[in-house]
């Protein structure tokens, strides 16, 4: 039988706001526990919400980017649960008028363009943390992320691979660091996805039973659970088992999912609207002001790309998924006064591997795009070829100074003299009988062979078009 996956994304994203959703505790990271928990996030009796306005503009400002309707008046709810890090016994959440509602996120597949449709995203406080090491067995409570702003991103089950599913959780992280609304740091728990796996048979509509693997904080981590849970099911279906509606976690270490607890459905959280919180009023002259302070997206600059500097979409969509690595690039592109295509292929190439070889991201390089563009403009006027120019770009990275600086200090200039390379080329025929013979046999790998040993001679120097264009001429002459 031929099976279906289908996969629906729930992405808490931490606002980075410098106060709590409902006070006016730090939410700065890494304090000694329980030191920014105030009265509120305690639930000492008599304390009040208080609604931060900024976490509710950040929302709106979310809303906007990806075409969807900002409601204009949304309302918060109880979910109730019992669990130690939750002290109120219930979560300050959305539940049926959520500030957000619809929208869409386009990602990049492959060649592939997919439309992902969203349901919702709604704000709510987040949850302490329990800790349970070095407490000699027993288990610790830190309230210090408790009321912590979230805006909870809920997709509709449209994704249909686990490629697919990475795909739109890295569009959706570039998207609300992009925005400014997160700082996207996934080790510290501010981007966490859940993903709702299920399966069915091809063809069939109605979908199967599905298991929410909870709390990834890596697109490898999303991809690998993914697969494995979808294995699972197939597997327990095909041998006659059911699946069961289950949270469960994802193990690295064993690259396995193993059951947590079984599913909640919204019924079972009791959800009512929160008596301390009046209604999130939006007003119209918010929502404009808002809109006209939104930055230029990622898909139409991607489109931008495409358009003014001629790029493919494969290296559009790559250069517009992040904001620092579109400004880099198109400053370069700037300072050299155009050639999109060439800037592209080296700040995707040799820029982004070694920066990657160092685990850097763009914002680190040490090569500014003004010094880079300086670079590619000895490419341009053959004073280097691009062969030479890695290894000065090597040469400016370890700090040894400007393209030009480094050319003249290592004697990197390339031979341009027709009557030098007409020298060398001679000396290598009179060298190579015998490749010469199987040249004029008719054997092509030959001419490339005789081309390696010109350019050996001049140590990587030669113009490589002079070399060919002069080396066929005497070798056909």
């Amino acid at each position: 039988m031929q099976w279906e996956v289908v996969i629906g994304l729930e992405v808490h994203v931490q606002l980075n706001t410098k106060s709590k959703i409902f006070s006016g505790s730090s939410t700065a990271f890494g304090a000694e526990p329980n030191r920014q928990a105030n009265a509120f996030d305690v639930a000492l009796p008599g304390v009040l919400p208080v609604m931060n306005r900024e976490a509710v503009e950040k929302a709106i400002r979310f809303g906007l980017s990806i075409g969807a309707k900002v409601n204009r008046t949304s309302i918060f709810a109880r979910k109730n649960y019992f669990y130690p890090d939750l002290p109120k016994g219930y979560q300050i959440s959305q539940f049926e008028l959520p500030v957000v509602e619809g929208g869409t996120l386009a990602i990049q597949v492959g060649d592939q363009e997919k439309i992902v449709e969203l349901t919702r995203a709604h704000l709510e406080e987040d949850a302490g943390k329990s800790l349970h090491e070095d407490f000699h067995g027993m288990s610790g409570i830190d309230l210090n992320r408790a009321g912590t702003p979230l805006l909870e991103i809920v997709s509709e089950p449209v994704m249909r691979s686990s490629a697919e599913a990475s795909a739109y959780g890295r569009a959706l992280h570039s998207l609300v660091t992009w925005l400014d609304i997160c700082d996207g740091n996934m080790q510290e728990g501010s981007f966490r996805m859940d993903a709702n796996v299920s399966v069915r048979p091809k063809g069939e509509t109605k979908l199967g039973t599905r298991c929410e693997v909870k709390n990834v904080n890596s697109f490898k981590f999303l991809e690998k659970a993914i697969d494995y849970e979808v294995r699972r099911q197939i597997e327990l279906i095909e041998d006659g088992g059911k699946v069961v509606q289950e949270t469960r976690l994802y193990d690295p270490d064993r690259d396995e999912t193993r059951s947590m607890r079984s599913k909640e459905d919204a019924h079972d959280y009791r959800y009512f609207p929160d008596p301390d919180l009046l209604p999130l009023q939006i007003s119209e002259a918010w929502i404009e002001r808002v809109k006209a302070a939104l930055p230029e997206l990622p898909q139409a600059l991607k489109v931008r790309f495409m358009d003014v500097y001629s790029l493919p979409v494969a290296d559009a969509s790559q250069l517009s998924s992040n904001k620092a690595l579109a400004s880099f690039y198109e400053a370069t592109v700037q300072a050299l006064g155009g050639e999109g295509k060439l800037v592209a292929n080296w700040v995707l190439g040799e820029v982004m591997a070694q920066l990657n070889r160092e685990e850097k991201s763009i914002s680190d390089c040490p090569v500014s795009a003004v010094q880079l563009a300086g670079l590619l403009r000895r490419i341009q006027d053959n004073t280097i070829s691009s062969k030479i120019a890695k290894d000065v770009l090597a040469a400016m990275w370890a700090g040894e100074g400007e393209a030009d600086a480094v050319i003249e200090a290592k004697g990197l200039k390339q031979i341009t003299d027709t009557g030098a390379i007409e020298s060398m080329i001679d000396e290598v025929l009179v060298n190579n009988a015998a490749m010469i013979a199987e040249y004029k046999s008719g054997k092509e790998k030959a001419f490339n062979a005789l081309v390696g040993q010109c350019m050996k001679a001049s140590k990587g120097k030669a113009n490589p078009a002079q070399v060919n264009a002069l080396l066929k001429q005497k070798l056909d002459s």
